[in-house]
C-alpha cells in the first residue's frame, strides 16, 4: 500500500488459488472473423448521480487531481467515453438526494413555472467540465422521479405514478405536459453551461419501487408519456432514451410497447435497461441501439472489495465477464457501471472518504479499463470463432483500425492458445497485475501470434489483423 498524507491508494490483494495450476495447457486457437460485424460501441461510462461527484470535489487540490486521473483519465484511468447524470426531483440538496430544478409547485400543471438553476447540480456541472477537459463528450442524462407534487403519492420516493396518466387520476389534475418540459428545461440548463446532453430518460427502474427517489410506470403508460415527451423534446432537440427496467429481460416488456405503437416508436432513439432483476445476456427485442446503463454487483455482503479474484461478486474478474456478456451477448451498444465513486463499503470503481481526504481503487476499475480505454467508441464487434475450454473472447476494430481482443481466462490454468493479429500489444490483468502491459505473455508462430493466459485473468491485445502492418 501507498500512502502520503494526502492519499492512499491500493494495492490489489493476491488470491491465493487451491491446487496446482496446470502449465501452459494447450487450446483452441482464436480466429477473428473480421467478415461478421455486430453492434457499434458507443462506450463505457458510470453514473455521478446523488451527489456522488461532490465527494471528489471535496478532496484536497492534490488528491482530486489524482482522483480525477483515475476516474476520468484517458490513459491512466477508467477511460470513460460516457458520463450518466440524475435530474433532480427532491426539495432538498443532501448528500444520497438530487435537488429538483423546480422543488415547489408553481400552482398546478399550467401555472407558469418557476424554475431554479444553481450551475452546480450536486456538483455534476463541474464533474461534467472536468470530464470535458479530459475529451469526454457523451453525456445521459436520467430522471428516478418527477417532484413529489406531480404525482399521485406526493413524493418524490416510494414510487407512485405521474398524475395523468392512464389509470392515474389526481386532485392536482394532470402533469404529463408539465413533467416533459421539465426534463427538456434541464437540459437548456446544461446547454446554458455549454454542455450538450445526448439523451434524456424520463424513468428510473419504473417496475421497482425504492424508498429513494423512485417513480413506476407501467409498459402501457411508457408508451403514452413518450407520445408527450417526444415532440416537445424534439423540438429543443434533445433525444429520448427509455425505459432503465430494474432488469434487462424485464426491458423486453417496455421495448415491446413503445414498439408496438408508431407514435411513441418515432420518438424514441434509444432502448435501455439494466442488469439487477436479470442480467444482461441476450439482446432486447429490437433492431434499434440498445444501452446497459446500469449494474453493479451488491456490496451488502461483500463491503468494500479491492481483490481481483477473491471468489467475491465485486470482484474484478466478475467485472470483466460481465462487461463480456453484456457486449458479446446482449449486443449492448454501451456499459455503463453504477458508480465511479462513493463512500464506505461501496461497490463503485473508487472509494472516497472526503473526511479524511483519502481514496482506495478497487480492481474492479482496471477491468472496467481494460475495455473502456481500447474498445473506443464508434468502435464495431466483429466476429469470435474457436476459444480453449474456460476462456471467453470478445474481438473490436476501433474506427482507427486497430484491433482489439478482450481475452478473460476464467480456468485456474494458464492456457497457451494462438489468435490471429499481428505484432499486438498485450496488457495483463488479475491479481497481481493492474492492465500493465506484458509482452512475455507473447509469442510467435508462422504468421499468428501465440499467448499464454494467466489463470483467472484478463489479456487485452491490441493490433492489426495480419499483413495491414
Amino acid at each position: 500500500m501507498l500512502r502520503s498524507p494526502f492519499l492512499v491508494t491500493a494495492v490489489v490483494a493476491v488470491t491465493v488459488l487451491t491446487g496446482t495450476p496446470a502449465q501452459a495447457a494447450p487450446g483452441a486457437a482464436i480466429r477473428v472473423d473480421r467478415a461478421e460485424r455486430h453492434q457499434v460501441i458507443d462506450g463505457f461510462g458510470y453514473s455521478i448521480a446523488f451527489q456522488r461527484s461532490s465527494l471528489v470535489h471535496n478532496l484536497s487540490e492534490a488528491n482530486r487531481e489524482a482522483a480525477l486521473e483515475l476516474l476520468l483519465d484517458r490513459h491512466k484511468g477508467a477511460a470513460p467515453s460516457i458520463l450518466r447524470l440524475g435530474i433532480g426531483s427532491s426539495a432538498t440538496n443532501q448528500y444520497d438526494s438530487m435537488l429538483s430544478i423546480q422543488p415547489t409547485d408553481p400552482g398546478g400543471p399550467d401555472a407558469t413555472p418557476n424554475y431554479t438553476w444553481d450551475g452546480w447540480d450536486g456538483a455534476q456541472v463541474w464533474y461534467v467540465k472536468e470530464a470535458r477537459k479530459r475529451g469526454i463528450d457523451q453525456f445521459y442524462a436520467d430522471a428516478w422521479s418527477a417532484p413529489g407534487y406531480m404525482k399521485d403519492n406526493g413524493s418524490d420516493s416510494n414510487g407512485g405514478a405521474l398524475c395523468g396518466l392512464q389509470g392515474v387520476t389526481c386532485a392536482s389534475g394532470d402533469w404529463r405536459e408539465a413533467y416533459a418540459r421539465y426534463l427538456v428545461q434541464y437540459a437548456t440548463f446544461y446547454k446554458r453551461e455549454g454542455i450538450r446532453l445526448d439523451a434524456l430518460g424520463f424513468t428510473n427502474e419504473p417496475d421497482w419501487t425504492a424508498s429513494y427517489a423512485s417513480m413506476r410506470f407501467t409498459p402501457a403508460q411508457a408508451a403514452e408519456f413518450v407520445k408527450v415527451l417526444g415532440p416537445i423534446a424534439e423540438a429543443a432537440g434533445v433525444k429520448v432514451a427509455c425505459c432503465d427496467s430494474f432488469g434487462w429481460q424485464q426491458s423486453d416488456a417496455y421495448v415491446q410497447a413503445i414498439e408496438a405503437d408508431p407514435a411513441a416508436r418515432r420518438h424514441v432513439d434509444l432502448f435501455t435497461g439494466h442488469g439487477y432483476a436479470s442480467p444482461s445476456n441476450r439482446p432486447l427485442p429490437t433492431g434499434e441501439t440498445t444501452w446497459m446503463t446500469e449494474w453493479a454487483p451488491s456490496s451488502v455482503a461483500d463491503g468494500w472489495n479491492e481483490a481481483w479474484d477473491s471468489g467475491k461478486g465485486t470482484d474484478g474478474i466478475a467485472i470483466a465477464q460481465r462487461i463480456h456478456d453484456t457486449l458479446a451477448l446482449a449486443d449492448s451498444s454501451a456499459f455503463l457501471f453504477w458508480l465511479g465513486s462513493s463512500r464506505g463499503g461501496t461497490a463503485a470503481l473508487v472509494q472516497v472518504d472526503d473526511a479524511n481526504d483519502t481514496f482506495r481503487v478497487s480492481s474492479r476499475l482496471y477491468a472496467f479499463a481494460a475495455y473502456s480505454r481500447f474498445v473506443r467508441p464508434r468502435a464495431v464487434r466483429i466476429g469470435v470463432d474457436g476459444a480453449p475450454d474456460g476462456v471467453l473472447v470478445s474481438a473490436y476494430r476501433n474506427a482507427d483500425g486497430t484491433e482489439v481482443v478482450q481475452i478473460i481466462n476464467t480456468t485456474t490454468a494458464t492456457v497457451s492458445t494462438d489468435v490471429n493479429l499481428s505484432r499486438p500489444t498485450a496488457y495483463l490483468t488479475d491479481s497481481t497485475h493492474n492492465l500493465e502491459r506484458s509482452p512475455g505473455v507473447l509469442g510467435k508462430r508462422g504468421r499468428h501470434t501465440t499467448v499464454e493466459l494467466a489463470p483467472r485473468s484478463l489479456t487485452t491485445l491490441v493490433g492489426k489483423r495480419p499483413g495491414r502492418g
